[in-house]
């Protein structure tokens, strides 16, 4: 799979939304996330969680430049997050509602 756009879920999902395709205003957006310490001592637990948004809208060649990323969240802190992200990424999915 070379992009999004070859992708059965998104295959499926095209066609339980048939509406959401024809309107060129819907966003597609893919969000990644990946923590690292950034003094590179793995044995300090300070560590840092970038969560990017990525738009799909953009062919391929386009959306996986780094002007098209969105750094959306930067989460710093003195433990590694583990099963406590959601609580940061809901309010970033609350946002993404209203918008």
């Amino acid at each position: 799979m070379s992009h999004l756009a070859d992708s059965i879920s998104r295959k499926n999902f095209d066609s339980q939304y048939p509406y959401f395709v024809v309107d060129l205003h819907n966003i597609r957006l893919g969000l990644a996330s990946d923590g690292f310490h950034p003094f590179e001592n793995m044995s300090n637990s300070y560590s840092v969680w970038p969560v990017v948004l990525i738009l799909y809208n953009f062919p391929p060649w386009r959306c996986m430049k780094n002007p098209y990323f969105i750094m959306s969240i930067l989460i710093p802190g003195p433990k590694v997050l583990g099963n406590y992200i959601d609580v940061y990424l809901q309010l970033l999915i609350d946002e993404l509602k209203e918008l």
